[in-house]
């Protein structure tokens, strides 16, 4: 809602921004974790150029799957390209997943 203010008089990072805050803090390759209360193996990579990042998903114990590409091009804010799914489902899984303790710690 614009003009919202947190308690200590700052504006609260957008929605966008947090998205690319929590993508950013993923491992590039394959992790195990959590969403839901539902485990769940996630593979990040990056392109060298930094320009793309791709996302795929899949619940171990079931069938959904997460799949996305974002794109940081010249003179344009990201572009996010969910695979046949919203924006809102990708969104929710990147901010909602939780990487395994093992996995996240061997990151440098």
């Amino acid at each position: 809602m614009p003009g919202t203010m947190t308690a200590d008089g700052k504006k609260p990072p957008s929605i966008q921004a947090t998205f690319e805050d929590a993508l950013a803090n993923m491992p590039d390759g394959y992790v195990d974790g959590y969403f839901g209360n539902r485990p769940w193996g996630v593979t990040v990579k990056r392109s060298r150029d930094c320009k793309r990042t791709w996302l795929y998903g899949e619940e171990l114990s079931g069938s959904d799957i997460v799949s996305f590409n974002l794109y940081r091009l010249a003179g344009h804010g990201p572009i996010l390209k969910p695979c046949e799914m919203s924006c809102a489902k990708v969104i929710e899984f990147v901010l909602g997943f939780e990487p395994s303790i093992e996995k996240a710690a061997s990151q440098p």
